[in-house]
């Protein structure tokens, strides 16, 4: 944080008035937004040089190209902090949320084809790929390794049988015909309505530093095919053909429709197979309760796709495997369960201190349940100037989340919690306690207990009784 604001000193004299750190995704990145008197900047820190480099690079180069991306103000020394333009926080995705299939939100797909294939060959001209943080192409080797990645991280957890060496020769035949695409570019490679900000009607671009060469249909794929858009296929048809229409714009020439068509749904195929991949490691492995809960809509995002889409080449074994994976008994198993209006369970959570209450009593009938202890957290109740807050304060919460474990830690008492209210929902019980101390029962406890209450809820939808028995604050919801 102290770098940051030095940082920030280097290239702003005015007064910093506010510093939040903005929710991470799926990467290592975290990104902190600057508040001044007239205007905000987002602050980016990042240990991964070579990613750093990467987008810095990348920015300028499109910047050249007048494509929509963020403008980078002042970099640190080291290249682990930088500072960029803010261009708000309501991205496509947000609006698609609220608005629904709109008019407006078709425009907004619209201008984003657009600025896409501008961005892909205008900004392709004169770049480094030697910037690149992986791969410097998208080409067979590439493709082949999204499709391993879903193996291994997807197909094999869900222990089906399958002819294994059958498989990877089928990748293999795939990857070759994929890597024969006529149309290759600069490849954004996350392309999705996510990554898309709306400010003032106008789209900008924003996490473009895994970008490489490669076929300009796999930026179309991954945007119209994002399982959390859930776009219509009268949309995607009208989408990818107004796209085609802006490719032959660009270019200044015709484009084999047939041709390109062909290669784009080989291209959805890779996409989809390699988000299951990501949320396969995402989610199961890394434990990440958002991806574990986004494999269901990717599972029947894929079964829309494979009902309506013949193979392109021979793949009898992966498309066996495809129609397997798709069934609703494969999507049933990563579905939470829900708790219902008949659901009897309640879930009491409680924040307390060691010294001064000791541990809660059970008063339920069964006994049991968890007791967390948070004093290998570092205590913000040891600054001067959180001693009189509670772990409800900003600044308190701030601290926790960017400066302590307590990420790292809560992540552990998601997964081992979940075990118990799935289970205790399915078979009908009717209690379960979660208690957190610390020395104060004031700051650590406190977060602690409100994130758990909050994740129980809105995974479960079970009843939650929060109380911070140090504070005296009791709250009832379900």
């Amino acid at each position: 944080m102290e770098d940051i604001k030095q940082l920030f000193k280097q290239y702003c004299k005015e007064a910093i008035l506010d510093i939040e750190m903005i929710p991470q995704s799926g990467g290592d990145r975290v990104y902190f937004r600057i508040k001044t008197a007239t205007g905000s900047f987002i602050a980016t820190s990042n240990y991964n040089v070579k990613e750093n480099e990467a987008f810095l690079y990348f920015s300028e180069q499109f910047k050249k190209a007048w494509c929509p991306v963020p403008e980078i103000y002042i970099i640190n020394e080291n290249k682990t902090i930088y500072l960029q333009q803010d261009m708000g926080d309501t991205s496509l995705l947000d609006i698609l949320e609220v608005e629904g299939h709109s008019g407006h939100v078709y425009s907004l797909f619209q201008k984003s084809l657009l600025a896409l294939a501008n961005l892909q060959v205008s900004g392709d001209k004169a770049l480094d790929y030697n910037y690149c943080i992986t791969s410097n192409a998208f080409g067979k080797q590439a493709i082949l390794s999204d499709l391993l990645y879903f193996k291994y991280y997807f197909l094999d957890t869900l222990k089906i049988p399958y002819d294994k060496e059958k498989l990877v020769l089928e990748f293999e035949t795939f990857s070759t015909s994929l890597f024969n695409a006529e149309h290759k570019y600069f490849m954004f490679r996350d392309f999705q309505s996510r990554n898309i900000i709306v400010k003032n009607d106008a789209v900008y671009f924003i996490d473009y530093q895994g970008g490489m060469k490669g076929a300009v249909q796999y930026d179309v794929a991954s945007l119209l095919w994002q399982a959390k858009a859930g776009l219509s296929d009268e949309w995607k048809t009208n989408l990818l053909h107004y796209y085609i229409i802006c490719l032959e714009t660009i270019l200044q020439q015709p484009v084999d429709k047939t041709r390109f068509e062909a290669e784009y749904n080989g291209y959805v195929l890779i996409r989809l197979l390699q988000v299951l991949g990501a949320y396969g490691f995402r989610g199961l492995f890394e434990r990440k309760a958002h991806f574990l809960t986004s494999i269901p809509l990717a599972l029947q995002n894929l079964q829309r796709f494979i009902l309506d889409n013949k193979m392109t080449v021979g793949l009898p074994e992966l498309e066996r495997l495809l129609h397997l994976i798709v069934t609703a008994d494969v999507v049933k198993k990563f579905q939470p369960v829900k708790a219902t209006a008949e659901t009897s369970l309640i879930v009491q959570v409680n924040s307390f201190s060691f010294i001064k209450s000791g541990y809660p009593k059970d008063e339920t009938s069964n006994g049991g349940g968890f007791v967390f202890d948070m004093r290998s957290i570092l205590n913000p109740g040891r600054i001067e100037e959180y001693k009189k807050l509670t772990g409800r304060d900003k600044p308190v919460k701030d601290y926790l989340e960017q400066q302590t474990k307590m990420p790292e830690f809560l992540s552990s008492v998601y997964a081992i919690t979940d075990i118990s209210v799935e289970d205790y929902i399915a078979r009908g019980f009717e209690n379960l306690t979660i208690s957190f101390g610390c020395t104060g029962g004031q700051h650590r406890s406190v977060y602690a207990a409100d994130a758990v209450a909050r994740h129980l809820r809105n995974k479960y939808g079970v009843k939650i009784q929060l109380n911070h028995i140090e504070q005296k604050i009791a709250e009832t919801k379900g």
